[in-house]
């Protein structure tokens, strides 16, 4: 069995009883950066096989993995914070487990962007996400497409890119497209503001982005 684990996204008490049951039961951990797990797992007294599995190995460590799985090996798979697989390594090891019947399963549990659809105020009743937009290639033709999309719009952003793609959503949105940014879910300096996109650009050139972003922005009208 492959497990997916959810880890969370800032307040260790987050964690549910199962996923710390099932990190203590498994064979092998797969860890997105075993610096950033290891404290996670010697909080709550885990001390399971890790290993690195990231996004610059993970296509090389596939099949291994994968021939673990069926030798009986019961495996569980982290990330440094959130669900694995929604923008973190995780989607090759799902595939490769499809495709070869391998049983798993996803535990409930921490995804950023769930509290801060809800707390941005505008419709979640359907909505798109976008996780990270393309940095460079790719980038302006994406946001193209997203011009005409209805739905409300998430995406995940860093504090060094927050100002330039923020600068991108007013040219190609508007300046007037309400959004709401979320950052440091869960932890002592949650935030979460609301307005327009330049109303946004504005509070940002002020004041300089720290933690790690979600943004939330209205679908078109």
């Amino acid at each position: 069995m492959l497990y997916f684990v959810p880890t969370p996204v800032g307040n260790l008490e987050d964690m549910t009883f199962r996923a710390v049951q099932v990190l203590k039961s498994v064979d092998l951990i797969l860890c997105e950066d075993t610096r950033v797990s290891g404290k996670l797992l010697k909080h709550f007294s885990v001390d399971s096989q890790m290993l690195s599995y990231h996004q610059h190995n993970e296509h090389k460590l596939t099949d291994e993995i994968i021939s673990k799985l069926k030798n009986g090996q019961e495996i569980a798979i982290i990330t440094d914070a959130g669900t694995p697989g929604i923008s973190d390594p995780g989607f090759l090891l799902a595939r490769a487990c499809s495709d070869q019947k391998i049983k798993m399963t996803c535990l409930p549990g921490a995804t950023a962007f769930v509290p801060a659809l809800v707390m941005s105020g505008l419709p979640n009743d359907k909505f798109v996400f976008e996780g990270f937009l393309p940095p460079k290639k790719g980038r302006k033709k994406r946001l193209e497409i997203l011009r005409e999309e209805t739905k409300t719009m998430i995406f995940y952003e860093s504090p060094y890119k927050l100002n330039k793609t923020l600068k991108d959503f007013s040219s190609v949105f508007g300046e007037d497209r309400k959004m709401s940014v979320s950052r440091e879910i869960s932890k002592l300096y949650e935030e979460t503001l609301h307005g327009s996109v330049i109303e946004i650009i504005n509070h940002f050139n002020i004041k300089k982005p720290k933690g790690e972003f979600v943004l939330i922005v209205e679908g078109k009208i």
